[in-house]
This record gives C-alpha cells, sequence and structure tokens, in this order.
C-alpha cells in the first residue's frame, strides 16, 4: 500500500509540474521597461499599420510603453538584423513577415541573418488573403474562363507586380505552374505603376493584397476573380477561392509574426504569445484588423516556427522555378 500511496504522489507531481511551469512562465516579470517593435518596412504599409495596433493593445495588456521604429531597406533584411543583434530580454521584437522569414533566403545569397536559427519565434499576430484581379473589360467572369482564354492566346499572357522576388510576382508565378500556362512577369517600380497597368488591360492579370485592392474593387475599376485564402474573405463573399475554382494546392496568403533575438527565455515568448492570443480573440480588435484588410491572428511559439518552415518548403520551389535574385 504503501508504494501504490507513493507511486501515486509521484504520478500527481509529475502532472502538476508542467502546469506549474506553464504558471510560472505567465507571471515572469515582463516587460521592465519601454518595448521596441521593429518593423522592417516603410510607415504606412500593411505590416507597419496593424503592428501599431497590435503595440497599443499589449501596452494596454502588459503596461509599460510599446513603440514602433520603422528600419527599411534591402527587403526588410535591415531591419532583421538590427532585431537579430539586440539584446535577448524580450524589450526588443521584430515585426516579420512572410517575405523575412520564408523568402529571403533563397532571394539573397548573403542573407545577414538565419530565419531559422536567430530567433525565438513568439506567435503569428496577422494574415491577409490575396485576389486574382483582372482588368473590369477582361471577358473572363471566373477563373476557369480566364484559363480557357489564356491558353488559347499563341504569346501566352502576362501579370505585373510591384517588383521582382515580391509576394505578387511569386504568387503569379505559382499560378503559372499550377495551371499550366504561359505567362511573363511583368516587374514595376511600385503599386503605382503595377495597379494602373492592370487596370488598363496592359498586363492581364496579378495576384495582389486584397488590401489594397479592394478599393478598385469596390468602385469596379478591377475585376476579383478569386480569392487565394482557405476560406472565402469576410469582406468579399461572393468571390471564389481558388479551390472553388477549380485551382487546387493555391494557398497563398500574406502574414506577420512576431520574433525574438536568439537566446530570448521562453518564459518572456510564452507570455507574450499568450497576451496576443487573448488580444487577437477580442472581436473589437478582430473587426479592427478587418478594416485594415487584415485578420487578427495568433499561435504558440511552436506552432509559429512550424508555419514558417512549411512556407520555406513552398516558397523555396517557387523562387527557384522564377529565377528571382535579389543579390
Amino acid at each position: 500500500m504503501k508504494n501504490i500511496h507513493r507511486n501515486l504522489i509521484q504520478a500527481t507531481v509529475l502532472a502538476i509540474a508542467p502546469i506549474a511551469l506553464s504558471s510560472h512562465a505567465q507571471d515572469v516579470n515582463y516587460p521592465t521597461s519601454g518595448v521596441k517593435i521593429i518593423v522592417p518596412f516603410t510607415a504606412g504599409g500593411a505590416a507597419d499599420v496593424l503592428t501599431r495596433q497590435l503595440a497599443e493593445n499589449l501596452r494596454a495588456k502588459l503596461g509599460q510603453s510599446w513603440v514602433v521604429e520603422n528600419r527599411t531597406g534591402a527587403g526588410g533584411n535591415i531591419g532583421m538584423e538590427a532585431v537579430k543583434t539586440a539584446a535577448p530580454d524580450g524589450h526588443t521584437i521584430s515585426s516579420a513577415t512572410i517575405g523575412t522569414l520564408s523568402i529571403n533566403q533563397f532571394l539573397y545569397s548573403n542573407l545577414s541573418y538565419n530565419p531559422v536559427s536567430d530567433f525565438v519565434y513568439v506567435s503569428k499576430i496577422w494574415e491577409n488573403c490575396n485576389a486574382f484581379v483582372v482588368a473590369p473589360s477582361h471577358p473572363a467572369t471566373n477563373v476557369k474562363e480566364f484559363l480557357d482564354w489564356a491558353k488559347a492566346k499563341p504569346n501566352g499572357v502576362t501579370f505585373g507586380s510591384a517588383g521582382v522576388g515580391t509576394t505578387p510576382h511569386l504568387a503569379g508565378e505559382l499560378f503559372r505552374v499550377r495551371t499550366g500556362i504561359q505567362a511573363t512577369h511583368i516587374p514595376y517600380r511600385g503599386a503605382a505603376q503595377s495597379m494602373p497597368a492592370l487596370m488598363s488591360g496592359e498586363t492581364d492579370f496579378a495576384i495582389d493584397n486584397i488590401a489594397s485592392y479592394t478599393p478598385l474593387i469596390q468602385a469596379g475599376r478591377v475585376k476579383a476573380l478569386a480569392v487565394t485564402c482557405a476560406q472565402r474573405w469576410p469582406t468579399m463573399p461572393n468571390v471564389p477561392t481558388m479551390a472553388e475554382s477549380g485551382v487546387r494546392d493555391f494557398l497563398v496568403t500574406s502574414w506577420g509574426a512576431f520574433v525574438l533575438p536568439k537566446g530570448t527565455p521562453m518564459a518572456i515568448a510564452n507570455k507574450l504569445s499568450n497576451a496576443i492570443k487573448e488580444i487577437a480573440s477580442d472581436p473589437a480588435v478582430k473587426e479592427k484588423f478587418l478594416a485594415t484588410g487584415a485578420l487578427a491572428v495568433s499561435s504558440t511559439p511552436a506552432e509559429t516556427a512550424a508555419f514558417a518552415e512549411s512556407e520555406r518548403t513552398k516558397w523555396r520551389e517557387v523562387v527557384r522555378i522564377s529565377g528571382a535574385k535579389l543579390d
């Protein structure tokens, strides 16, 4: 009986230990001073706007000041390097993206950071969809009709983007491969040139950030044939997904995530991840993010790292096929 009793006590202690550790992680004294979130892109873009919204929520929830700093250049690489070399105490965070965590390592041969080993992953923070858009005068009313039209063109079709190596460029290359059409990429210097080119019919299609094109779609200046997320987008319920349109294995979203410098204690990463989870579940936050063109999301540190790795698997091959290089 004594042995049985002893075993029961040991089993109970083992069962409680993870809970106690988790609780301890929750109670870690963080933050102890102001927090700086580095956005590796220009002010006013989606990543910047969404990060600033989240920073305000984190300030209210965790205390201290939360300041967003834009550290731009080299496709986000300069900002990522600044976080890599910061003190690993949780007070410098990178608001990273699909590009800086899952694509740039295949575009740049001499990347100044390793997205796998130089950071502690915290949580996804936002996700947005892309829209497959054509000029309003285009004869196609759905993706199937577009593909029939494209395959009948002797010299193929064209698609535009804001530059080589951007998500719209790589999404267009992936669409070409998945559907078997002949398509040529036309890089522009930015959205200010690529959008008018699409509207005028200078290019035949684009697969780009839904937030950027929503005003044009609503005004009838471009036509959305599909969205590239898993479900229909909340603000465009009548636009089918690529899967519904017959294009399988074409899930293309843009997303952001928080990462910390390597060596940051996991207790800090877990506390920050849990705070983001609570914030992202707030209906008011969800509504505010959606108004900006994104979904408020969250994930555990392990889930975030695994997701970024799954994205690398996809985009490594797409970059290879496209031949894109940014050195």
